[in-house]
């Protein structure tokens, strides 16, 4: 693939993909906190909203083993699953960057100025 296409197909995903977190957010969250979700389920595991956001992270991961494997055994990959997975991958990489942005906000902020 070549950069032009290379760029504009990641166009498209993160468009897809902020359009997607967006509908999500009326379902998995609160206008006064994007991130809730990941927290009520960190307090009902007694854990970081980090770690929470990791295991549900993990289920998605999996499902994209299986298809790699699916693939290695030469089995046909819907593009609509693909479109799916990679997604869900790239969402769960921008929520996870809104956590440790929000737990490390000092220090993000120096770093990142």
């Amino acid at each position: 693939m070549n950069s032009k296409d290379f760029s504009n197909v990641s166009a498209v995903r993160i468009n897809d993909c902020m359009e997607t977190l967006g509908l999500k957010a009326g379902e998995y969250a609160t206008d006064e906190d994007r991130l809730r979700n990941f927290k009520l389920a960190a307090a009902l595991e007694r854990c970081t909203p980090e770690r929470a956001l990791l295991g549900m992270w993990t289920k998605h991961l999996v499902s994209v083993i299986d298809i790699i494997e699916g693939i290695d055994q030469g089995k046909t990959i819907d593009c609509k699953l693909w479109d799916e997975k990679i997604g869900d991958s790239i969402n769960y990489h921008l929520l996870l960057n809104g956590l440790v942005i929000e737990r490390f906000k000092e220090k993000w902020q120096v770093n990142h100025e």
